[in-house]
């Protein structure tokens, strides 16, 4: 092998499960048994070494035996030769002080296989209801405390929070650009600039952001928009405006949401991607994945509730095809990675709201305890919400 020098990935994580010992690549996703041997070469190869340095003082059969190992862990992706491209390592590695703990979630959670989330779900709960009850929906350990007065609901943004629901069908009518204008202006624009000493320039928006870094950006995949040509495009926060990308028109939800046919007839999905460094910048701990995944969850909510404003159909999913979606973003996964998506239509006409496809449009809202007749009477007349 010459001056060929081998070194192990820093990706390489080891554990036990379902009594096998596995070694896990959660940068490639590549995971096998261990054996001690499999350790003991990993565990001295923690700087790059030549092959003279690693057989040296070994017998013929070890060497052969060695060079086999050695091999195989390079094809696996365990070990690194210096003369191969290290992309996905040192991408990986700008990750710093929050590896292994976000890159192993962030890699080990992508691309999962999926079935029909219908089936998947039915199928679930079929083989736990088996065994297991359902877990409670409240936690009622606790004695009843202090009775609280009845909320104040009457109002514009009461009405939008009651009024909230996921939908799972949808119109033949197009969504309006303006209303695309009005649902990623309202969600995702830049409303105004501030200064922070020694710091820079801060971006402000509707929905909050840990440490105001803003990490989130979108890409609208239109599928039916008015007086949009179907494709992907880019939203710039901060002018207003949406940039094509690459030429191919529009893919079906579906390939970018698999398992779930039901939101093929969207008007347009829009796909929310994190800019990792703009927090990692700022907090060098990897319990910083978590704002990430908060700050998607406020803008979610407040695109819903934009939507449903608008009198539109909205819906939110994280059932990716989590390479397929970077890929056709021209993103690596790495510096920047897809991590929500929500989408919109228009409403079918006739429907109050669409739950679970196949099942009753109409079903019965049942109030909570405290509602009183008013709102038993009230909930006759609304469907019940799902999310």
């Amino acid at each position: 092998m010459g001056d060929l020098a081998f070194r192990r990935s820093p990706h390489v994580v080891t554990f036990w499960q379902s009594g096998e010992h596995l070694l896990f690549n959660y940068a490639t996703g590549v995971v096998v048994r261990a054996s001690s041997l499999a350790i003991e070469v990993l565990d001295g190869l923690g700087k790059w070494k030549t092959w003279a340095t690693l057989s040296r003082n070994r017998s013929p059969e070890e060497q052969r035996l060695l060079r086999r190992l050695v091999n195989l862990m390079v094809r696996r992706t365990f070990v690194t030769r210096s003369d191969e491209p290290r992309d996905v390592d040192e991408q990986l590695s700008a990750w710093r002080t929050w590896n292994p703990a976000a890159g192993f979630f962030h890699f080990a959670t992508k691309d999962v296989s999926y079935r029909s989330a219908v089936v998947e779900t039915s199928a679930a709960t079929r083989r736990e209801g088996r065994t297991l009850r359902a877990p409670a929906p409240l936690k009622t350990k606790y004695p009843a405390g202090v009775e609280l007065p009845p909320a104040r609901v009457a109002g514009e943004i009461p009405s939008l929070l009651l009024a909230r629901r996921t939908w799972r069908e949808f119109g033949r009518a197009p969504i309006s650009l303006t209303d695309l204008a009005t649902l990623l202006q309202l969600t995702w624009g830049v409303q105004g600039w501030i200064q922070v000493p020694r710091v820079g320039p801060h971006a402000l928006k509707t929905s909050p952001s840990g440490g105001a870094r803003h990490s989130i950006e979108v890409y609208v995949l239109a599928r039916k928009v008015a007086s949009l040509d179907p494709g992907l495009y880019h939203y710039q926060p901060d002018a207003h405006r949406l940039a094509r990308i690459g030429r191919r028109g529009a893919r079906q939800v579906t390939e970018y949401i698999p398992g779930q046919h039901w939101y093929n007839g969207a008007g347009a999905v829009l796909l929310m991607t994190t800019v990792f460094d703009r927090v990692q910048w700022r907090y060098p701990h990897a319990r910083a994945y978590r704002a990430i995944l908060a700050e998607a969850g406020h803008l979610c909510q407040t695109f819903c509730l934009v939507a449903t404003w608008l009198g539109l159909a909205p819906f939110c999913t994280m059932g990716l095809s989590d390479r397929r979606i970077e890929s056709d973003l021209e993103i690596d996964g790495v510096s920047e990675s897809i991590i929500y998506a929500a989408g919109v239509g228009s409403r079918p006409k006739g429907v109050a709201w669409a739950p679970w496809p196949g099942t009753d449009r109409t079903p019965v809202l049942t109030p909570p305890a405290h509602a009183g007749r008013r709102a038993v009477s009230r909930a006759r007349r609304q469907p019940s919400q799902d999310r």
